[in-house]
């Protein structure tokens, strides 16, 4: 495989950015090797600046459920673009898309738009602790909620990665309202409602873990945080920006039936492009500026490129045929991918709700961050390696979700297990 040019585009990006890379694991430390230089997606694919096709698994780290370069998307995009990039002011579009949420996910009745998912945690988080006047929160080991101070504390994903447990320049009194509990382990949060009774504003929690490796919640476990949220008047936060749409398409508090206070959103919802959300009761959501005390704002929230690539990308999984579909192929990939390790001898443990996925290179289930993290990192890395020279693109660590989309079709799984298949039996 020739990466020239991407080795050349390495070199020099590490002359302007840290590590040559604007978002970590993008550097491929955790796998090793030549992170890959990207020049355009079509369907499932990726095709580097060198010429090399592969097929997409991370999909730009999960918005991407219909494919690179949908034409639906790629059209509402050039219109909303010919009609001005950003306006700083309301426009019908906002309330398309808002309405469009809605109906996925009912038990949301009032949202505000921000720019990421880092903005929309943080936001939620503040919106929780004026609505309770409590301080303090709940967040999990191994969860990442996005990179503002307070919640880079035991997070995963990137961190993880990186074997930082925490990130410098975290001020100590910023994370010390900040506390961690265990992910599927109802014993150590109640542990912390009882030393802290009147003092914790909420919990905000992946119902399905998907920055630490995707893990899915034990039986019991969300009911759980229910009950015990309003057992102590807490707020429940679902961050949802990458269940949302991902693991069902009313997101995990469908999937789950659990109804929590406020829910973040994003990636799926931008179609491509830069959005958040966060939304939820309106009784609490009446509290954020203009219309009650909680200040949040943004110049680019809501812009008109984002909203409109959001109003296609929902229009094109709204069916319960395309669901259906979806959950069959990434079914046969999990299947596959499990079926060819066993034959091989090798021990893993494949995991999947939904369209989320993770090769965990493993003997132990993973329940949380102290099972997850026994995970063989080198055997990933082999794995990762063996499947890109096989022209298949995973997340470049073993802590990362992996995802599919609506143009991963029967003949793009099925070249996958090839490879799958082929890199088993070379191992």
């Amino acid at each position: 495989m020739n990466i020239t040019k991407s080795i050349a585009l390495f070199q020099e990006a590490q002359t302007l950015f840290p590590g040559g890379v604007n978002s970590p694991v993008r550097a491929f430390r955790a796998v090793g090797g030549q992170p890959l230089f990207i020049e355009r997606g079509e369907g499932p694919y990726l095709f580097d600046v060198d010429g090399n096709r592969y097929i997409d698994y991370v999909l730009s780290w999960g918005p991407l459920i219909t494919g690179h370069a949908h034409p639906c998307v790629v059209e509402a995009i050039q219109k909303a673009a010919l009609m001005g990039t950003s306006y700083g002011a309301p426009s019908p579009l906002e309330i398309e898309l808002a309405k469009s949420i809605m109906e996925f996910m009912p038990n949301i009745e009032m949202i505000r738009f921000v720019n990421s998912g880092t903005e929309a945690t943080m936001s939620a988080l503040r919106l929780a602790r004026a609505y309770t006047k409590r301080e303090k929160i709940i967040k999990f080991d191994g969860c990442y909620h996005g990179h503002a101070d307070m919640l880079l504390v035991q997070a995963g994903s990137g961190v993880a990665t990186l074997g930082l447990p925490d990130s410098p320049g975290v001020p100590k009194a910023v994370a010390s309202d900040t506390l961690v509990a265990n992910f599927n382990d109802l014993d150590s949060v109640e542990v912390l409602f009882k030393k802290y009774p009147d003092q914790i504003a909420g919990i905000i929690v992946e119902p399905v873990a998907g920055n630490m490796g995707v893990v899915p919640p034990q039986i019991g476990f969300l009911e759980g945080l229910r009950k015990l949220t309003i057992e102590y008047g807490a707020v429940l936060i679902f961050d949802e920006v990458m269940t949302g749409f991902r693991v069902h398409k009313g997101g995990a508090q469908t999937l789950y039936n659990i109804k929590p206070d406020l829910t973040t959103l994003g990636k799926v919802i931008g179609g491509g492009l830069p959005v958040g959300v966060y939304g939820g009761k309106k009784e609490i959501m009446q509290l954020v500026a203009p219309l009650g005390p909680m200040y949040q704002a943004g110049t680019l929230s809501g812009n008109p490129l984002a909203m409109s690539a959001g109003i296609a990308a929902l229009s094109l999984i709204r069916g319960d045929e395309v669901w259906m579909k979806l959950e069959q192929a990434a079914g046969r990939l999990e299947v596959g991918v499990a079926s060819a390790a066993k034959q091989a001898g090798i021990p893993i443990q494949q995991t999947r709700v939904g369209t989320m996925f993770t090769t965990f290179f493993s003997e132990t289930k993973p329940i949380d961050w102290n099972t997850v993290k026994v995970a063989d990192k080198v055997q990933f890395g082999k794995f990762f390696q063996k499947m890109l020279a096989n022209d298949v693109y995973l997340a470049p660590s073993q802590f990362e979700a992996g995802f599919i989309s609506t143009m991963h079709t029967d003949a793009v799984i099925d070249r996958t297990l090839e490879a799958v298949t082929d890199a088993f039996r070379t191992w």
